[in-house]
């Protein structure tokens, strides 16, 4: 494929000037949205073949949330397109004032393996409600989503407006190489730095969704039986491969036993029979080997056996856990959950603020003052009150990270903004012209700029 070509030939078509009217964002956006339609019984399959995940999971976690983000947009589209007056200061006048949104330009979007068609077509939306157009790169760890979300756009697009460049890493390099005007990463802290440092030679604006070890804190005032419910579904979605997954747990160490019999209860209730068919496998070998690593020596309180033949690992519960355990030092992304416990809330919060940023802080607790100083103490970039996953399934706010966990946000409004450079402007009126800002300076002047300016 010649990256190069594609690349110049977007830029070209943006250019024209053929993606800057709302109607034909709009139109962009219907394309999509019933092409998704059409061809969920195809999105299905795919995520079948490569992560084993089921219609109604599929639809809630990738397609569903796709559709609704689409229609947002093109609900909110028209006013989110317009100039907007702003206030002009008495010092300008007469004048008026108004900020203008304009596209970027060429947009890449690379996108990760565990969410491989939600993933895609969410910064897809805003690249194309915001005016750009876009290459999409998906993970060639999922390879029969990547060939369907290529497929799809194909069958909706012209590649010089919105296409689809399939492959591993030679690909990856040979994009990064090529100067866009925005990036939008989904993926590993590592590779994020990679994407920055070649996004930094052409000063390409970034967006990086990126991950880290999400905390889970449970107090003694919590509803322990929901809590454990809802920490379980957080792990088990997707088989915990998921940014936002619940990655550790801080319990109160009065309740930790009482934890366990609840998260045991809530598996039994998932799977009646124990039948965990269902359940999305790990992705490939390589993150299988990984997470059994991870695991090795370690003392499991629930679950932990595991089914070769078909990637798949039996939820599990590791006790005994230490701040330096090799599981404590790495992403998890897997349905394993370490828990450590503590004696006041003061030991939890200062274990979290000792560590990187996390994406997602997931607080059980029923006290007001807990909930007030874990919100003022610890730095992330979003979360759940008494539940966990649910905050980034929303278009009214925006999803994102900070420091290591990543930077920029998207999801809704927030998506077109992310895709949208916003130009301050000025219109000045002729028939009036203030000269206090001319030479010569003079005292007189200056105690009219002092007036105005204080």
């Amino acid at each position: 494929m010649d990256i190069p070509r594609i690349v110049a030939e977007q830029r070209e078509f943006f250019m024209s000037g053929r993606t800057r009217p709302v109607e034909f964002r709009l139109n962009a956006l219907r394309k999509l949205q019933e092409a998704l339609q059409q061809n969920e019984n195809r999105i299905y399959e795919a995520l079948r073949a490569d992560l084993n995940k089921t219609v109604f999971e599929t639809y809630m976690t990738e397609i569903g949330i796709v559709l609704d983000e689409i229609g947002y947009h093109i609900k909110h589209l028209p006013r989110w397109a317009k100039n907007r007056r702003v206030k002009t200061p008495l010092s300008q006048f007469h004048a008026k004032s108004f900020v203008s949104p304009e596209p970027y330009g060429v947009a890449l979007i690379i996108s990760p393996w565990n969410y491989p068609l939600q993933l895609c077509l969410t910064p897809l939306v805003g690249a194309i409600s915001a005016g750009n157009c876009a290459v999409i790169k998906p993970s060639a760890y999922a390879p029969a989503t990547s060939r369907a979300v290529r497929e799809l756009i194909e069958g909706i697009f012209p590649p010089e407006y919105v296409t689809v460049v399939e492959g591993g890493r030679e690909e990856n390099s040979a994009l990064l190489e090529q100067r866009f005007d925005y990036i939008f990463f989904t993926g590993s802290v590592a590779v994020g730095k990679v994407v920055m440092a070649a996004a930094a030679k052409n000063l390409t604006p970034v967006t990086l969704e990126l991950g880290g070890k999400s905390p889970v804190i449970i107090d003694e005032s919590a509803n322990l039986k929901l809590a454990a419910r809802r920490v379980a579904f957080g792990k088990v979605l997707n088989a915990g491969q998921t940014c936002v997954a619940p990655d550790y747990l801080l319990i109160h160490e009065s309740l930790r036993e009482g934890f366990i019999s609840e998260y045991r209860s809530a598996l039994e209730d998932f799977f009646p029979g124990g039948d965990m068919g269902d359940m999305p496998v790990i992705v490939n070998e390589k993150h299988f080997r990984r997470l059994l690593k991870l695991m090795e020596g370690e003392k499991a309180a629930i679950g932990g056996t595991f089914d070769e033949s078909r990637r798949f690992i039996e939820p599990a519960v590791l006790v005994d856990i230490t701040p330096d355990s090799p599981i404590m030092q790495e992403e998890i992304f897997g349905p394993i959950l370490p828990v450590i416990t503590f004696k006041d809330m003061d030991e939890a919060i200062s274990f979290v603020r000792s560590r990187e940023k996390p994406l997602a802080f997931y607080l059980f607790t029923r006290n007001r003052e807990t909930e007030r100083r874990v919100l003022g103490e610890c730095s992330f970039g979003g979360g759940c009150i008494n539940d966990t996953i649910i905050h980034l399934a929303t278009p009214h706010m925006g999803f994102g990270g900070v420091g290591h966990s990543g930077m920029g946000s998207y999801h809704g409004k927030k998506s077109f903004d992310t895709f949208t450079h916003y130009r301050s402007m000025v219109k000045k009126y002729n028939w009036i012209d203030m000269k206090m800002r001319y030479h010569p300076y003079t005292d007189k002047n200056f105690k009219l700029v002092r007036m105005f300016l204080k």
